[in-house]
């Protein structure tokens, strides 16, 4: 479990898929009135969504805080300091070089925001999954399909059978062809992207299973995947949140392929040998 230094809204995100209906309904209420929750007791928000204490206490103890009170404390100093840091704002009369480390250094905060809230569970069960597939597809359209190459230049080396369609015509012509033994990954930063949505309706109704990596908890694509991988980024003046979002999700495919790679031991040694001695071809 996480310490509780850690921001409260970002751990309800990343946990969300996996409350129960209760538990959404208070975490639906906490996400849409964090103002309001810090000046409230147990007692009021418990009527409010009309549940016992008991179950609002227990949902803060799920979500790895001692109880309401640290809850309500951590969620008000999240909300009075923002957790956009200075170093963020660039302004028009910056260096290049001051830009420069500031787009590093917001970088930098994104891979540790997300990797506050990386569910250690939901990747290993990612992991098992990948194991077991007879084929990986993966997904994502517009900024989301570089992810999707990037997952698929990765993953190559595995030795499994790995594919990725950057078409959207494609990528439902292909999701028509999966199996149930088959796995799909599939990344769009906001979860509700109409050609990716079309892409899962399609692997649902086949009995596919699919891996979602996105940066919001409550989307279409979160309700319907079977596991979901959560990134954490904010929009500044100069890049989008969705920009700002993308060094993360490379980086959880990484940590995808990564553990992949442990997991197969000797097969993907040698397939990563084979990869090399080819690629020497391309070598002076």
């Amino acid at each position: 479990m996480k310490t509780e230094g850690q921001h409260g809204l970002a751990r309800i995100r990343s946990h969300y898929s996996k409350f129960s209906d209760k538990e959404k309904k208070i975490a639906d209420y906490i996400l849409d009135n964090p103002q309001i929750i810090v000046h409230h007791t147990i007692n009021q928000v418990a009527d409010e969504l009309d549940v016992a204490e008991s179950t609002v206490f227990r949902f803060c103890k799920r979500i790895g805080f001692k109880g309401y009170q640290a809850f309500k404390i951590a969620l008000a100093a999240e909300i009075v300091t923002p957790i956009k840091d200075l170093h963020e704002e660039i302004n028009d009369g910056d260096s290049v070089s001051t830009v420069s480390e500031k787009v590093f250094r917001s970088n930098s905060k994104t891979l540790e925001s997300t990797l506050q809230i990386l569910d250690g569970t939901a990747i290993e069960e990612a992991v098992q999954l990948l194991l077991k597939a007879r084929k990986i597809e993966f997904y994502g359209c517009g900024g989301s399909a570089v992810v999707a190459l990037d997952g698929y230049h990765k993953f190559i080396r595995t030795g499994l059978m790995v594919s990725t369609q950057l078409d959207s015509h494609m990528q439902l012509m292909s999701a028509s062809q999966l199996t149930k033994d088959d796995v799909a990954v599939i990344i769009s930063h906001s979860g509700t992207t109409k050609d990716s949505l079309d892409v899962l309706q399609i692997l649902n109704e086949r009995g596919i299973k699919t891996i979602a990596i996105t940066n919001f908890a409550k989307s279409p694509l979160t309700k319907e995947a079977d596991i979901s991988l959560y990134t954490v980024s904010e929009e500044t003046d100069f890049r989008s949140e969705a920009f700002s979002s993308r060094i993360a999700q490379l980086s959880i495919m990484d940590a995808l392929y990564t553990n992949l790679m442990i997991a197969l031991q000797q097969k993907g040694k040698n397939s990563l040998e084979n990869m090399r001695e080819a690629m020497s071809l391309k070598r002076l």
